[in-house]
């Protein structure tokens, strides 16, 4: 029997790491059965709260976790001005094993509840096992961040954070891989599509992620379904992703998702116009655990490798 390759090794180790950290990673989801009724009377001047679920789990705003709970090292807390006057709350990470460094650096954008220090065993798989730069953004109104956050204020937070990392002097020269889970996708593909032309970014992931807030809503809170039209908080998606030709994209759809149907993912794959794009399908992936799927970050690795780094 012949023994199995480097590459092979490698990335049965990324997935052993991956489903040892990851077992940290559970956030409530957005359970529609607890606020569609809520959703249907104030779905105009509430959206916002309901839609960025800030406040969950209890303590979120002022307990963020860090590196060191997950043995992490070589790594920054960062306080990042926005130009309207907000702080942003950051994780900076350096790659851990210099072996590793594929001069690549991940800018990570997070769902709609929670803060950075719930997605820290992610990163600790891309700084350690991939190889990548990471940075954490915790949205304004997230976290430790200030403000209140709704659609325009994320939009400011996203380039705020790109225009950091191009600003900074070890990763200005790295090809960035902008990663969005569901709430972070949508973020991801304005950001991308806005800054697409400047050239330093390589790639774009999107996981879960909804083709617009207007049409998640009769699937995700049915009763609210007729009201869909009131909502301001739009994310466009599907009509924004089209834009988007030069930028390698991955798409990681867990299709047991509850929250985001996996035919929105299916859909944004429909009018991606990208020259390279690679859809992920995984069978037991739901709205917060597909990140736990086998496979999850063996397609993303292979994604840095093949159609980031490579492609230079």
């Amino acid at each position: 029997m012949s023994s199995p390759s480097p590459s092979t090794t490698f990335l049965n180790q990324i997935s052993a790491a991956a489903s040892h950290a990851v077992s940290y990673v559970r956030l409530p989801v957005l359970a529609s059965s607890g606020i569609a009724a809520i959703l249907s009377a104030f779905l105009y001047f509430k959206q916002n709260e309901l839609i960025y679920q800030r406040n969950l789990p209890i303590g979120t705003r002022t307990e963020v976790p860090k590196p060191p709970m997950f043995h992490m090292t070589d790594w920054e807390d960062l306080s990042i001005p926005t130009p309207d006057g907000e702080s942003l709350h950051a994780y900076f990470l350096r790659p851990t094993n210099k072996r590793l460094d594929q001069n690549v650096t991940v800018l990570m954008f997070h769902g709609n509840a929670g803060n950075i220090g719930h997605r820290l065993p992610i990163a600790k798989v891309v700084q350690e096992h991939m190889g990548c730069h990471v940075l954490m953004l915790e949205y304004r109104g997230y976290g430790l961040s200030t403000g209140t956050p709704n659609e325009r204020g994320l939009l400011i937070d996203a380039q705020t954070g790109l225009d950091y990392l191009m600003g900074r002097a070890e990763t200005r020269d790295t090809k960035i891989v902008v990663y969005g889970q569901s709430l972070g996708g949508a973020l991801s593909i304005q950001l991308v599509a806005k800054n697409e032309k400047q050239g330093n970014i390589g790639g774009l992931v999107l996981e879960n992620t909804f083709t617009s807030m207007r049409k998640l809503i009769p699937s995700a809170l049915p009763p609210a379904k007729y009201l869909a039209r009131l909502c301001h908080q739009v994310w466009p998606s599907d009509t924004t992703l089209p834009t988007i030709k030069e930028t390698p994209i991955l798409f990681l759809s867990g299709l047991r998702d509850e929250i985001v149907p996996a035919s929105h993912m299916k859909q944004l794959q429909s009018v991606c116009r990208s020259k390279k794009q690679t859809f992920k399908e995984l069978p037991n992936g739901t709205h917060n655990d597909t990140v736990m799927e086998p496979g999850y970050f063996e397609a993303m690795f292979k994604f840095i490798r093949e159609d980031v780094v490579r492609s230079r």
